[in-house]
């Protein structure tokens, strides 16, 4: 009785064993087998266009609230910080690709920064007080692309006045984009409509609870349909005033010296023009004017003679002396 059982227990330990090798055998076939698949997949992808895979990295807004569990102001922080992460990261790849390059201000496609309208989408979405993101989108998005005629900034700032309907900055901001586009249309019909929408955005800001009155203000300029330098250096001026974040007022302090720039170019053409005027000829150097450009008001550099723009850069003479322009090493934004 005994030897039978020791025999059944015999039989059953050499079947467990045959099962366990047979299982084995099939378990490391399939890993091979799925090597080889996942090798000759790899060898055989069709090229994957860089653009569509960035796209797949973030979820949608709305996905990300249902996923967040109520965390959604941690998730939102998250996102944000990986909004300026992911523009940081760009600045820095293009800037080794091409040292001797720079970036204008006004035109940052080079950066191809196609995830960040979403990213700031999904982080206002998880957070839609959340004010700084609807800020830096003003400013950035216009700049990121050329084709979508700001309609990304835009359709921000009016997700963020929707939740946000007392907060004036963002009519603010919304009313500069409207500013933005008049000033660069050429046809009127066009000017005078994104001129009124301007006017309209600033007087409604100036509607809500603890609006500045110079609001109202920018909302009579706007009618006016003012695109001169006065007007540029008075938006810009209320926008480095009111920015908390140091990034938002370091981008707008950039555009305010390009404003104070192109003013004081206008005035060093009038002094050449007059130059040329008188003498019949251009300048030959800059201490043909030196006097003149002093009188001015002009911060001018003692030992040549040159103009210094607002970051006490030297401006050069072009076109043989009849025309001024800034110097390539200047860090004034380019316009």
């Amino acid at each position: 009785m005994r030897d039978a059982k020791q025999s059944r227990t015999r039989e059953a330990r050499a079947l467990w064993r045959r099962q366990t090798l047979l299982l084995s055998l099939f378990i490391l076939l399939g890993l091979g087998g799925a090597a080889g698949l996942n090798r000759w997949l790899e060898v055989n992808r069709p090229p994957v266009d860089p653009a569509l895979e960035e796209e797949k990295l973030y979820v949608t807004g709305a996905a990300a609230r249902r996923m967040s569990l109520g965390f959604n102001g941690l998730i939102a922080d998250w996102y944000w910080m990986r909004s300026l992460q992911y523009v940081g990261r760009k600045i820095i790849k293009v800037q080794e690709e091409h040292p001797y390059g720079s970036l204008m201000i006004e035109d940052l496609t080079p950066l191809k920064l196609r995830l960040l309208a979403p990213l700031l989408d999904t982080t206002t979405t998880l957070d839609p007080q959340f004010l700084p993101a609807y800020e830096y989108g003003a400013l950035i998005l216009p700049a990121v692309s050329k084709t979508d005629k700001d309609e990304d900034a835009i359709a921000l700032l009016k997700k963020g006045i929707e939740a946000n309907p007392d907060a004036w900055k963002l009519y603010h901001y919304l009313g500069y984009i409207y500013w933005q586009r008049g000033t660069s249309e050429t046809v009127q019909e066009e000017k005078e409509q994104w001129l009124r929408l301007a006017s309209e955005a600033y007087g409604a800001g100036a509607k809500t609870p603890n609006a500045p009155k110079w609001m109202e203000a920018m909302r009579g300029q706007m009618a006016l349909q003012k695109d001169d330098t006065e007007t540029a250096r008075m938006i810009y001026e209320r926008m480095y005033e009111q920015a908390d974040d140091p990034q938002l007022k370091r981008m707008v302090e950039l555009r305010l010296l390009q404003v104070i720039s192109v003013e004081q170019r206008r005035v060093i053409r009038n002094i050449l023009a007059g130059y040329q005027e008188r003498t019949g000829r251009c300048v030959s150097s800059w201490m043909d004017v030196a006097g003149g450009l002093r009188t001015a008001g002009l911060n001018v550099e003692a030992s040549s003679g040159a103009p210094l723009d607002p970051t006490e850069s030297p401006y050069r003479l072009v076109k043989n002396g009849c025309d001024v322009d800034l110097n390539p090493s200047s860090k004034v934004p380019y316009k």
